[in-house]
């Protein structure tokens, strides 16, 4: 008989775990990610390594056990599940669905019962079966032909409890692990124990007596006379603590081993999720592909020969590019459809066609084109000028559906109904086995995308005129992607020795923090090792242990941000850490992104978030740390083109909270602007109940985080995250600011009612984002909708505006005749370079330009300034 290998997971604690290891992730959706992410790390590996024949992941039912029958406290006094967690267990079980891993629950009994039954029932001679779980409880189901993994820090680390395991580390058998529950309690699960047993006077008398019964029985034999009285007392206690801490092997489940049998995941809907998720890292490092069936035929012809009657005045033209980055990607070819038929001209044929050169930049000739951004940019590398860009499927799709997450055609499409065109990785593989085709497939490929953008191109122009949305998309996005291919093909100019300068420098500051860190901590060690460095702190200079993990002490950034203060040493170990990410993410990492032409060609992604705000990558120039010093010194590498000319930047202030005055129309918001006056300050004044001379640097700091925390729906345990101070503190901080800005208040309650009616909320220029959840019976994920309804038409209508600005910048600058360049956007600021006697007219009409993008009730305010460098424009 063939052996079983069943796998058996605790739902919910493995989410905790994976939830508070890893620091709060977000997908471009503002998805909370982490939990999911670093269970699916953790499923991955387990997957690989054990191959499992059988798995289930159980979940505890509800917060009500057949325990509390026993002890109504039992988890009492356990914090409100976050929302941020909350709101990740959907798609964790949409996740768990697409590995087709069998999920289980049961009614008044928790998931340690669930598997407790299911490992018991599971001990024939050819099974073998592996707990796992980030709770030590289940150690006690370690057995001959049974383990348990415990999750430890990042999750992929894990510890192994066999009966031996379990004797080595605590001289116990596996049983008398619920003794030494019922001695010693267990705070998490507010289990009492015994006052003053703790876990070492518990193995003791264990290794003395056996069981918690044996104690008792010889009672009179127990040292200490403090120790026997808290025994004495507590004789109940101990025996209905113990019983909690059983884990019922005889649960009444409905499932049986054959239940659970696996045959691994269902790849694509795997590959959906995690592209849903944004979980890039597993997308790459996968072997899976999407398995498609043929397609319908197409008609297409390869033409070696172009003749100019084949060009019409309106044609759907794609560009076949081969590589990751479209700024250094192959030319394959293009192909292009009109109602009549499809041809495919390949990249060595398009270099002696110049009749199809000048229909290119013939703006009269209208092109439908699938992301005109990065064709535009492209082509422009290669010497061609693309113009009369008409139609961008990628971009109308995007403000019919912002949901859709990917930029892939065939994806896209398919959310329309269209199933002719295949994946790219499909056609040319992925990873280490991506090439290109022979061209009959390619060109097969290629033909297929121009026919769909052809064909699809009157149906989403009257989904947009259904949404009221063409203004958005022909005013707003269609003339900032050709803005934007411009300003990514030029790139922004990088003096490759000032970065490797400020390398320098950073190594020599880490040399010299390193030093002082070895001086205070009085010994040489890994200051990259938290074990090490957790040995230092809290053990040899005794500062106050803030969390422990599995391994031991956490070092992590929260826990030193509460030591700061305690030691000197801690703030250079925060500094330490700070400068260590500046030299390895941004020195090395922009000094791999420059090009051969001395620049950095960002890629400014413009269908991707669900807000409308504009993002950057390869690299990301919109990250660059400005808080510490160390990180502003980064823009000093970023110069003009022309040495001669200077950098100019200008970015609105505030732009999200005037928004939400607008929006809102809360008086003391609108007042507050309108005066001009310091919006924390005031903030701080109204919910402190004190005057302007009384609100001091905490105060500020704490109306500052609420300001902008309103914004980004922040929750109690994000405000709480921030400040430093209890979920209920919080809380009542929340409440008090919601109370004392009525309008805001208001505005809140009434999106979420309008969101519930529609199904969606819209930023003032009427870009929409759909809410499928709002009326969802799901708490966590209507709570996370209701956020999402209120903070999205305030960041929207922010990240509309500055589009809008540059819009109408790039149109100004035209005007006016102007040798000035938009260069970057980096959220609310835009970079330009210009000649120096330009200087003067551009603080004039870039602010004019910026602050009467779009009519508020407050007025829009813009800083600006100029200096030879990125750096100086500050």
């Amino acid at each position: 008989m063939a052996k079983k290998k069943v796998i058996l997971l605790d739902g919910n604690s493995l989410a905790y775990r994976a939830f508070f290891a890893l620091p709060l992730l977000t997908n471009e959706h503002g998805i909370h990610t982490n939990a999911v992410y670093g269970f699916t790390m953790m499923l991955q590996k387990i997957l690989t390594e054990e191959k499992p024949t059988h798995m289930l992941v159980a979940f505890d039912a509800g917060k009500t056990t057949f325990r509390h029958s026993t002890y109504g406290e039992y988890k009492g006094g356990r914090q409100k599940t976050p929302p941020e967690l909350s709101e990740q267990f959907p798609y964790l079980r949409k996740m768990l669905d697409a590995y087709k891993i069998k999920q289980y629950e049961l009614e008044m009994f928790e998931a340690d019962d669930i598997i407790g039954t299911l490992s018991t029932q599971s001990v024939d001679p050819d099974t073998e079966v592996i707990v796992i779980s980030g709770d030590k409880d289940l150690t006690q189901l370690a057995a001959e032909r049974t383990k348990v993994y415990i999750t430890r820090k990042g999750m992929t680390d894990i510890e192994v409890y066999t009966p031996d395991h379990v004797q080595e580390k605590y001289g116990l058998t596996p049983a008398q692990i619920i003794d030494m529950k019922g001695l010693m309690g267990d705070a998490s699960d507010n289990i009492p124990g015994v006052p003053g047993v703790g876990e070492k006077t518990a193995i003791k008398l264990l290794n003395q007596f056996g069981t918690v019964e044996g104690v008792y029985e010889a009672l009179e034999k127990v040292s200490g006379k403090k120790l026997k009285e808290n025994l004495e007392t507590n004789h109940e206690q101990a025996l209905m603590s113990k019983e909690l801490a059983t884990i019922n092997t005889e649960a009444p489940i409905e499932i049986s081993l054959q239940d659970i049998s696996y045959a691994g995941p269902d790849e694509e809907r795997l590959i959906e999720v995690w592209r849903e998720l944004s979980f890039k890292t597993l997308l790459e490092k996968t072997d899976m592909t999407v398995k498609e069936q043929p397609k319908s035929e197409i008609e297409f012809e390869i033409v070696t020969e172009l003749q100019k009657d084949m060009l019409k005045d309106r044609m759907a033209m794609h560009v076949e590019l081969f590589g990751d980055n479209y700024h250094n990607a192959d030319l394959l070819g293009i192909s292009l459809s009109d109602e009549k038929k499809t041809i495919f001209i390949n990249a060595e044929t398009l270099k002696d066609c110049p009749d199809f050169h000048e229909w290119m930049k013939d703006e009269t000739k209208k092109k439908v084109l699938f992301d005109s951004k990065a064709a535009q940019a492209a082509l422009l590398q290669k010497g061609y000028e693309l113009n009369g860009v008409e139609f961008d499927l990628l971009l109308a799709a995007y403000i019919v559906n912002p949901s859709i997450s990917s930029t892939d055609l065939s994806s896209v499409v398919k959310e329309f109904g269209y199933t002719d065109v295949l994946l790219d990785e499909s056609v040319f593989g992925k990873g280490a086995k991506k090439a290109v085709p022979e061209e009959a497939k390619l060109a097969e490929h290629a033909s297929r995308k121009s026919r769909a953008l052809w064909e699809l191109y009157p149906v989403i122009t009257g989904k947009l005129k259904e949404n009221d949305q063409l203004d958005l998309f022909y005013d707003l996005e269609l003339p900032l992607a050709t803005i934007l291919s411009h300003m990514e093909a030029f790139g922004v100019n990088v003096n490759r020795e000032k970065l490797l300068e400020i390398g320098e420098y950073l190594a020599e500051k880490l040399t010299g923090i390193e030093a002082e860190i070895y001086r205070l901590a009085g010994e040489t060690f890994n200051i990259n090792s938290p074990k090490q460095l957790g040995v230092i702190l809290f053990e040899k200079l005794q500062l106050p242990v803030i969390k422990k993990t599995k391994t031991g002490y956490s070092t992590a950034a929260d826990v030193l941000e509460k030591l700061e203060g305690k030691h000197e040493i801690i703030e250079h170990i925060l500094l330490y850490r700070q400068l260590g990410k500046l030299q390895s993410t941004y020195i090395e990492g922009l000094l791999k992104e420059i090009h051969e032409d001395g620049k950095i060609h960002t890629i400014f992604q413009q269908a991707l978030t669900q807000t409308g705000r504009l993002s950057s990558t390869s690299p990301n120039l919109q990250n660059i740390p400005i808080r510490l010093e160390e990180g502003r010194k980064i823009r000093q590498a970023f110069v003009p083109s022309n040495p001669e000319w200077y950098m100019f930047a200008a970015d609105y202030s505030q732009i999200e909270l005037r928004v939400l005055a607008h929006i809102s129309n809360d008086e003391k918001l609108i007042e507050a602007f309108r005066e001009d006056a310091d919006i924390h300050t005031k903030t701080a004044m109204d919910v402190f109940h004190v005057s302007a001379d009384e609100v001091d640097s905490n105060m500020r700091r704490a109306a500052k985080a609420v300001n902008f925390g309103i914004v980004y729906g922040i929750s109690d345990y994000g405000l709480s995250q921030s400040l430093n101070i209890t979920r209920k503190e919080a809380g009542q901080f929340i409440d008090r600011y919601l109370s004392s800005f009525q309008g805001v208040k208001e505005y809140m309650d009434e999106i979420v009612r309008e969101a519930k009616r529609t199904g969606y909320v819209s930023t003032l220029l009427n870009r929409r984002r759909y809410l499928p959840d709002i009326t969802s019976s799901n708490f966590n994920l209507r709570s996370f909708a209701e956020r999402t309804a209120m903070n999205t038409p305030i960041q929207g209508t922010a990240a509309d505006i500055i589009k809008l600005a540059m819009v109408k910048m790039a149109d100004r600058l035209e005007k006016e005749n102007m040798q000035a360049r938009m260069l970057l956007q980096v959220h609310d600021e835009l970079i330009f370079e210009a000649p120096e006697e330009e200087l003067k007219k551009l603080e004039k009409i870039v602010p004019e330009v910026m602050e009467s993008a779009l009519e508020l009730k407050v007025p829009l305010k813009v800083d600006y300034a100029h200096g030879k460098t990125w750096y100086e424009t500050k």
